[in-house]
């Protein structure tokens, strides 16, 4: 599927091919993200971030079916897809249970990962022209705040990654996370 690209986008599909980690707006805060497949790409996130890597990541995407490669579904009811999707898009993660070809580099010590179709126009365009999901963290070094305008991601990061331009959403904490087959509320939204 070709789609034209807009200049906004150039340089952060350029970075994704790369291999790079790239920052984005999100419903809350801007995140950092980079292609979910590339060991390299999300290794330099870690470091970026000082993020353990047991700690797992999220998915985000602009559909569901682009993250069918990574999660098995198949654990889900028909109840417990109907509730996740009654959240979506928006800014609930759910972690649902990986397929065993999922990387450890995303699912951490876990047998799941956390996985979120958005509802930000900007990630959801950005999903669908590079034709993937992306990686996502909270775009903030260790120990400070997120940030949430592009002139922070500058504050905090420097030109050490290309920025996707734009306003985060309205929401003022980071998305709610639950665990899919029980409904347990891991992080409050």
């Amino acid at each position: 599927m070709s789609h034209k690209i807009f200049p906004a986008f150039n340089v952060v599909i350029t970075a994704l091919k790369e291999e790079k980690v790239i920052a984005y707006p999100t419903e809350a805060v801007f995140g950092l993200g980079c292609d979910p497949d590339s060991e390299k790409a999300v290794q330099k996130l870690l470091a970026l971030k000082n993020r353990p890597w047991e700690k797992g990541l999220i998915l985000i995407s602009d559909n569901y079916e682009r993250l069918c490669p990574y999660i098995d579904d198949k654990q889900l009811s028909e109840l417990q897809k109907a509730t996740i999707f009654s959240f979506w898009p928006g800014p609930v993660t759910w972690v649902i249970p990986a397929k065993i070809t999922t990387p450890k580099w995303l699912t951490g010590r876990f047998s799941t990962l956390a996985v979120r179709v958005t509802d930000h126009p900007l990630v959801k365009q950005l999903c669908s022209i590079y034709e993937k999901p992306l990686v996502s963290t909270s775009a903030n070094l260790s120990g400070l705040e997120p940030c949430r305008s592009v002139e922070e991601v500058r504050q905090q990061f420097g030109d050490r990654i290309p920025i996707l331009e734009g306003k985060v959403g309205e929401r003022k904490n980071p998305s709610e996370i639950r665990d899919a087959l029980t409904g347990k509320l891991y992080r409050q939204g």
